[in-house]
């Protein structure tokens, strides 16, 4: 299914992939849905999820004991479960919600005109409805969790509301992006503990610049016609200056993140994960050519596999623990 959607015709959205399963699977009269979502991109929800993970992950294994056995070491696979499942909702609904903000801007940049709305598949109410069922998904996960957990996790509301206007008003869209990508960081200590500690702040702010880092990226693809219609971003504000940003602002977040290992006395096996991280993060940087729009987009999702690493490292390091009083 090669089409590209317009109000003409209905197929994929300019960005995502040709043969999605959406495509595949879903009847025709869902694609729009499924495009708002952006579940034919699932590299977003990922990207939300890493740091929810990482969180669960890093709270789990915190001030380990030797004698501590390995299940309590390792995060919970409900907690996981449901990140996913609130991370999976909670994209989408903020996709949706963004595509409403943003509709005219959409309508005249070439990558984002074939979107379900300025495509004419769906109408704004419609699109709202969309918006409540996805959220209400998202509110049933937040209540599994203790009331800590739920206030903070309703706190992220105002950061996602505010979000899709910044563009407007500000160079640095992509730090209010991270504002809200990066809360998971924090909900994953605050389920496991009921409060906030130093080192999910730190994870916090490392994976606030790790996100300014990978969406300078993504804007890349779009700079012309944001310069166009005057939308703002890092991608813009940097120029030709980006790698030495995503230089400062991967570094930031690798050197934040070994904090919080540290401060949470992390096994020191989970900073093998944070050095293979910092290797791609690095082949980022040295590869990237700003003027590429498909490479730019590679780079982006590329940082899915940081977030495994990462993840990864945590869990190495949680089961090293619990196997050193055997070997």
């Amino acid at each position: 299914m090669e089409t590209v959607q317009s109000k003409a015709a209905q197929g994929r959205v300019a960005d995502a992939p040709s043969g999605h399963w959406v495509h595949r699977v879903l009847p025709r009269r869902l694609w729009p849905y499924a495009q708002l979502a952006r579940w034919d991109r699932p590299i977003g929800w990922q990207l939300l999820l890493w740091p929810c993970w990482w969180s669960a992950a890093l709270a789990a294994s915190a001030y380990p004991r030797p004698t501590d056995p390995l299940l309590s070491l390792l995060p919970s696979p409900w907690y996981l479960l449901l990140f996913f499942l609130g991370a999976f909702a909670m994209r989408g609904a903020g996709c949706t919600y963004n595509d409403l903000v943003d509709e005219d801007i959409d309508n005249q940049v070439e990558r984002t005109r074939s979107r379900p709305l300025p495509a004419g598949k769906v109408t704004r109410r419609q699109a709202w409805m969309f918006v409540v069922v996805q959220a209400l998904v998202g509110l049933a996960v937040l209540l599994q969790f203790n009331s800590f957990a739920i206030l903070l996790g309703i706190g992220s509301l105002v950061i996602v509301a505010v979000y899709p206007f910044m563009k407007r008003y500000t160079n640095w869209p992509q730090l209010v992006l991270g504002l809200a990508f990066s809360w998971g960081a924090l909900m994953g200590w605050a389920v496991e503990f009921g409060d906030l500690d130093g080192p999910a702040i730190m994870l916090y702010i490392g994976s606030i610049l790790w996100v300014i880092g990978y969406d300078t990226i993504y804007a890349h693809q779009d700079k012309e016609d944001d310069a166009i219609v005057g939308v703002r971003s890092t991608a813009r504000l940097f120029g030709d200056n980006t790698k030495v940003w995503l230089a400062g602002l991967y570094g930031g977040a690798l050197v934040c993140f070994a904090i919080a290992f540290a401060s949470a006395q992390a096994p020191v096996p989970a900073l093998a994960g944070l050095i293979a991280a910092g290797a791609n993060l690095a082949r980022q940087i040295g590869v990237l050519d700003i003027d590429d729009p498909d490479q730019c987009l590679r780079l982006f999702r590329s940082n899915n596999q940081v977030g495994w690493l990462i993840f990864l490292g945590l869990i190495g390091g949680a089961v090293w623990v619990a196997l050193k009083p055997l070997v």
